[in-house]
């Protein structure tokens, strides 16, 4: 027997940083995620293929599950050790998958480049969750940490708005549809960007005034969320962008790569990397192509609505 899990990927419009500590946040499930096949397999084990967007092959292993029962302690992290951590905690929450079972064969396969950084951990964190019929967000609390809105978007096919309240994730869905959609687009910098790095950046720049950031995040937020027209818009992101610099003493990645476009590019998340946010009148591929930028996604191929 075959049963299929699916996951949506996501992408973290506003309140980065902030939405560890309380702010809303707005993000995008989109229409990539990962697929987690499972049958049935035989040695007390699990026999894991892992396979990217073009059919490719890019991680297999054997897992026994004396190592998901067990979780050996180990010096590098490598995939399989990832893995038989998220199993390992996963087992510990619900052990009859693997106490009923005589083994598994498991295959994940993306939609989506795994360096696109659209969350190849959080669609598989939330199918394993679902597979194992377990709560993913205690999944990822347990694993590997993180503000918990890449499960939430995994879960929802529709914008939300995610926060924490004392510590537990609040979801609503959004309508974030906007008019001007045509005028936004994702382009991809090539480069992926260590989220866990950034976010101990964020703690040792936590200034005092963490309860006011979370307000201005929060008004910016619906501004973005509530924009009617591109400039409301343009100019909400700008702002965000402009109170995260503060924030983070970092510069803007507009101020750092795009000085000279016309209109306005916000990261996405991580500050730095994978994919950011371009707004503007003119279609922008002829000038992120002529930095060197190809893969530029329309608002309708990437987002789900």
């Amino acid at each position: 027997m075959k049963t299929t899990f699916y996951s949506n990927g996501k992408l973290l419009i506003t309140g980065e940083y902030l939405v560890l500590d309380g702010a809303k946040a707005l993000a995008l499930p989109t229409k990539f995620g990962q697929n987690l096949i499972v049958e049935n397999g035989s040695n007390q084990e699990i026999q894991w293929k892992s396979y990217d967007f073009d059919k490719h092959l890019w991680f297999e292993d054997v897992i026994t599950f004396s190592e998901i029962i067990n979780s050996p302690a180990s010096e590098i992290e490598t995939v399989k050790t990832t893995l038989i951590q998220i199993l390992h905690e996963a087992y510990l929450l619900n052990p009859d998958f693997i106490n009923t079972s005589e083994g598994y064969k498991i295959s994940t396969q993306l939609t989506f480049p795994k360096n696109w950084g659209l969350g190849t951990s959080s669609t598989l964190l939330n199918n394993i969750a679902q597979w194992t019929k377990i709560d993913a967000f205690t999944l990822l609390k347990n694993s590997f940490g993180g503000s918990g809105y890449d499960i939430a978007c995994a879960q929802n096919d529709t914008p939300i708005i995610y926060q924490l309240e004392q510590n537990l994730p609040l979801v609503e869905a959004v309508d974030f549809n906007p008019d001007f959609a045509q005028n936004i687009h994702f382009v991809y910098l090539n480069k992926k960007q260590n989220s866990k790095a950034a976010i101990k950046a964020y703690y040792n720049n936590k200034n005092q005034n963490l309860t006011q950031n979370i307000t201005d995040s929060n008004k910016i937020t619906n501004a973005v969320l509530n924009a009617k027209t591109i400039k409301e818009f343009a100019i909400a992101l700008e702002k965000h962008e402009i109170h995260l610099s503060n924030i983070l003493e970092l510069q803007t990645i507009q101020e750092i790569a795009f000085p000279d476009f016309n209109g306005v590019v916000k990261s996405l998340g991580a500050w730095g990397g994978d994919f950011v946010m371009a707004v503007s009148k003119e279609n922008p591929a002829v000038y992120f192509a002529s930095k060197g930028y190809e893969t530029i996604l329309s608002y309708n191929e990437m987002i789900l609505s």
